[in-house]
């Protein structure tokens, strides 16, 4: 049964910007340490935290009004085989967040679905 579905895109100009402004502030404050190794790890990195940064948006709207959730309870990975996952870290969260990140140049877009 899904309880909830949510859509976010982000021009990486944006996440550029807050990461020129506020450097490392920033990214500790909305992401885990294993979403910032993955993304440096990358050859644009910039990328990978925007998609990453709507995909916790998506997961935000997908789950309106059903938790109270901060940045960092939402975690976004990959597995082996580069299939991106998302884990809830919040105690009592028993549903399921199917997620789909894509992203070019200029934009990034994640989609999110919360299952019983």
């Amino acid at each position: 049964m899904i309880i909830g579905i949510g859509i976010d895109i982000i021009e990486l100009s944006r996440i550029k910007k807050a990461i020129d402004r506020w450097g490392d502030d920033f990214l500790k404050h909305i992401f885990l340490k294993e979403e910032i190794a993955y993304a440096k790890k990358n050859k644009n990195p910039i990328q990978h935290y925007a998609v990453r940064f709507a995909a916790k948006e998506a997961v935000y709207k997908a789950l309106k009004d059903t938790t109270d959730i901060s940045w960092k309870n939402i975690k976004i990975l990959n597995d082996k085989n580069g299939k991106p996952y998302c884990l809830i870290n919040k105690k009592n969260f028993k549903h399921k967040v199917l997620i789909s990140l894509s992203h070019t140049h200029n934009y990034a877009v994640a989609n999110a679905i919360v299952t019983k």
